[in-house]
């Protein structure tokens, strides 16, 4: 492939897995402020499923042909005019549009220095589960010492992080998991997990964070459990309900990553694939059939 060309995970339309193209694409050049990541790894969100879709369209400024990904961790290859603090080998990560691609270009001043304490690849999954675990627990939930806190969907990829993050903050965690990740999620540190295939939900919560997408009338059922239900997935029609979007935070990134890097902030990969399972791993999330976070290599 000439210098100049980059492989990238594409959609020209709206639809079903299949409209997921891979094609050698122009390779970006960094202009005043920004910088070239080659890419270690993105993730896999749940969410582009709703890109995918269309089901985004007014939501999020997309225009197709569209580059998939929105987790960025990867070297800078090079800096465009204008850039401090930031040069060619510097690890990085952050939440980019158009990272399901050998390279990517971002703002400088939208990167944080990737953690050391994991591989690389692996620092692909924080951006975005990290950043909505973070504004779930602290900035919407207001979690605190002494509270009793529901989360559901523990066993995804924003749930692992909602888990230590409430731990840390001094809460009694209650986790859901189905018996698949239940394992994985005790392993988080939750004082409880509930498994909700086969267990009612407990009641009397200070926070109720959901987190997986669900069923409308499931979700409206975690209404009564808690004082205050905080959702970044399937909204909820309650007059205690916040329903809430996450957006880039580099400042946060870099607690994230000060945690990781020492020891008090677990990130459990649940797969690695490479690009060219992106169409299979779509289908089997619709299915049900993922769970936790998911490591495309690049």
């Amino acid at each position: 492939m000439p210098p100049s060309l980059m492989r990238a995970a594409r959609i020209h339309e709206y639809g079903d897995a299949g409209v997921i193209r891979f094609e050698d694409v122009p390779r970006p050049v960094p202009g005043p402020g920004e910088v070239l990541v080659r890419m270690a790894a993105t993730s896999f969100n749940v969410s582009e499923i709703g890109l995918r879709k269309g089901l985004l369209q007014g939501i999020l400024d997309i225009t197709l042909p569209h580059t998939l990904g929105w987790d960025l961790a990867g070297t800078v290859e090079e800096a465009g005019p204008g850039v401090t603090g930031l040069a060619p080998g510097d690890a990085v990560h952050g939440l980019v549009s158009g990272t399901a691609a050998e390279y990517a270009v971002a703002r400088a001043d939208e990167l944080a220095a990737a953690p050391t304490a994991i591989p690389l690849e692996h620092v692909a999954a924080i951006p975005v589960a990290g950043l909505t675990a973070w504004n779930a627990v602290f900035d919407e939930g207001g979690i605190g010492p002494g509270q009793r806190v529901l989360i559901n969907g523990a066993g995804g990829a924003i749930g692992m992080f909602a888990v230590q993050l409430a731990k840390r903050a001094g809460a009694h965690v209650i986790a859901t998991a189905a018996p698949r990740s239940r394992e994985a999620v005790w392993r988080l540190g939750p004082d409880e997990v509930v498994d909700y295939t086969a267990e009612p939900l407990p009641g009397g919560m200070d926070v109720v964070l959901n987190l997986a997408a669900v069923p409308e009338a499931d979700a409206a059922a975690l209404a009564p459990l808690g004082k205050l239900i905080v959702t970044a997935a399937t909204p909820i029609d309650a007059p205690h309900a916040r329903h809430f979007t996450t957006g880039n935070d580099p400042a946060r990134l870099a607690e994230l990553a000060a945690l990781i890097d020492k020891g008090e902030l677990v990130v459990d990969i649940a797969e690695t694939h490479p690009l060219t399972a992106l169409p299979d791993l779509h289908r089997r999330a619709e299915a049900g059939r993922t769970r936790g976070k998911i490591i495309i290599t690049l």
